[in-house]
């Protein structure tokens, strides 16, 4: 085949295309925690590799071939150039930042376009105490999800078991899962077309659900979840399948991406 022939070939060929690099940002605005110790932003962050972060979870969009972006501005045109999957975790309170960065109407409506544009946004809350949910919430609604102030789920000491999740449902986020570990989570509330994909047995309160948003996709978890300390085995019995959700996790975000 002639360079010209094959160059045609690579640019416009579906199945290739598929293979396109997909670019993931981390919202670094609305959470921006400075560790008390070393004075360097950390928690759910990329470049976090100690259990308060989100570089194994990262390693794992890495491994399929995707791009990692920490977004450290609100969220609008110049800022979401280039950026095909946008998380949103645990936006902070005035205990953990002094001054932090409220979700305001101008983002929702610029989140609300570029979703239903085709855009794939996961969002996700904390527990009670340790997640701003007012601002988050007025977010979270336009895709039909209402974070709630709770906690459950809650732990004593090591008693894994207590967050255990084993009544699992089909779907691909468990697909090859059987338990799961969520500890102290926010319920989820939902209206429109968003759907439960996790309802937890005991409370009978949603901890994972989805919407299709337009072209879009949009996941709302109770939780930060898979960070380092619970993705894996540094601290979960080997019952745990957290590695596996996390792993489908990654593979459904990027396969809702247009």
């Amino acid at each position: 085949m002639k360079p010209v022939y094959l160059l045609v070939f690579i640019l416009f060929s579906p199945t290739l295309a598929c293979f396109a690099q997909k670019t993931i940002g981390l919202d670094n605005w609305y959470n921006h925690e400075t560790n008390p110790k070393t004075g360097k932003i950390f928690h759910y962050t990329w470049d976090d590799t100690a259990m308060s972060g989100f570089s194994q979870l990262g390693e794992l969009f890495e491994k399929q071939e995707a791009v990692l972006k920490t977004i450290h501005s609100k969220p609008n045109r110049q800022s979401m150039k280039g950026i095909d999957i946008y998380i949103i975790v645990d936006p902070d309170t005035t205990k953990e930042n002094p001054a932090p960065n409220y979700i305001e109407t101008n983002e929702i409506k610029f989140l609300k376009k570029w979703v239903k544009k085709g855009g794939v946004l996961l969002i996700m809350a904390n527990d009670g105490p340790n997640c701003e949910f007012t601002h988050f919430n007025d977010l979270a609604q336009v895709f039909g999800f209402q974070f709630h102030p709770q906690t459950l789920n809650p732990v004593t000491n090591r008693q894994w078991d207590m967050a255990a999740e084993t009544n699992l449902p089909d779907h691909p986020l468990f697909s090859g899962v059987k338990k799961i570990y969520m500890k102290e989570v926010a319920p989820i509330s939902l209206a429109g077309n968003a759907k439960s994909v996790l309802t937890d047995n005991e409370s009978n309160s949603t901890f994972i659900a989805e919407s299709q948003f337009g072209n879009g996709y949009v996941l709302a978890i109770g939780d930060p979840w898979l960070y380092n300390e619970y993705i894996d085995h540094w601290l979960l019995p080997e019952s745990f399948e957290n590695q596996k959700a996390a792993n489908n996790l990654v593979d459904l975000l990027l396969g809702k991406v247009k």
